[in-house]
């Protein structure tokens, strides 16, 4: 199995907290060890695309931010363009 690129694990992370998740969900989500997620996981946390909310059951849960939403859009984009096979 190739290596994934740093916007295929970066979508595979987005796509996860549309809905609010906790860390582990999140972690299986994106089918990374646990010390590769945290690198990447903590960066999109600390840029402000992914934001820390309470649950209800009072356990931290994870969730898209707006400007998440706008990075998950412009990556899947990319994406298409590079890999589409239509010219």
């Amino acid at each position: 199995m190739p290596r994934r690129s740093w916007p295929e694990i970066t979508i595979e992370i987005l796509e996860v907290t549309l809905a609010p998740s906790n860390k582990m969900r999140i972690l299986y989500g994106s089918n990374l060890n646990f010390e590769r997620f945290n690198r990447y996981f903590y960066d999109l946390l600390r840029k402000g695309f992914i934001e820390e909310m309470n649950g209800s059951d009072g356990r931290d849960k994870y969730k898209i931010t707006e400007r998440g939403r706008t990075l998950l859009e412009v990556l899947r984009k990319a994406n298409a363009l590079l890999f589409s096979e239509e010219y």
